[in-house]
C-alpha cells in the first residue's frame, strides 16, 4: 500500500514541476480576425497590415491617422486594389535583373 502512495505523490510532484507550454490554442491562432469591413477614405489611414490566416478571406487592417484605431478594410476597394496592384508592379520591377 505503501508503494502506491508514493508512487502517486512522486508523480503529482513530477507533474507539478512540468512546464506548461506557452502556446495559444488553435482557436485563437486560427479565427478569422475582420468579421466585418469598413470603407474608409485613403487619407484617413496611417497604416495597413495584410493578414492570411488559414480558412479566412483576405484580411486588410488599417490603423487610423485620427485615434490609433485599426479596423478592417474592404479588400474589393478601389483604392486599395490600385494600391496593391501599384506595389506589386513596384516588386516585379525591383526583382528583375537590369
Amino acid at each position: 500500500m505503501d508503494l502506491k502512495l508514493l508512487s502517486v505523490v512522486v508523480m503529482l510532484a513530477v507533474a507539478t514541476y512540468l512546464p506548461f507550454s506557452q502556446a495559444k490554442p488553435i482557436s485563437l491562432v486560427e479565427r478569422c480576425w475582420c468579421r466585418s469591413v469598413n470603407i474608409i477614405p485613403q487619407r484617413s489611414i496611417r497604416e495597413l497590415k495584410f493578414l492570411h490566416t488559414p480558412n479566412c478571406p483576405f484580411q486588410v487592417i488599417a490603423k487610423l491617422k485620427k485615434n490609433n484605431k485599426e479596423v478592417c478594410l474592404d479588400p474589393e476597394t478601389k483604392w486599395l486594389q490600385q494600391y496593391l496592384k501599384n506595389a506589386l508592379n513596384r516588386v516585379r520591377k525591383s526583382k528583375q535583373p537590369n
